[in-house]
């Protein structure tokens, strides 16, 4: 289960930036949740071999 957990703690913590890029316009943090959503895909595809594998087992 800390896999949930650090998949929405992380999650979590991108929301100022989303606030910001989305409500207040601001480029700098679209960055930033460009950058997070790369980290959050990457996350997920780690998560998923991790459940295929323990599915297949």
């Amino acid at each position: 289960m800390s896999r949930y957990a650090d998949l929405k703690s992380f999650v979590d913590s991108m929301s100022d930036d989303f606030s910001k890029f989305y409500d207040k316009g601001n480029k700098a943090a679209g960055t930033r949740v460009r950058k997070g959503m790369q980290e959050l895909k990457k996350m997920a595809q780690e998560i998923r071999v991790e459940v295929q594998g323990r599915k297949n087992a």
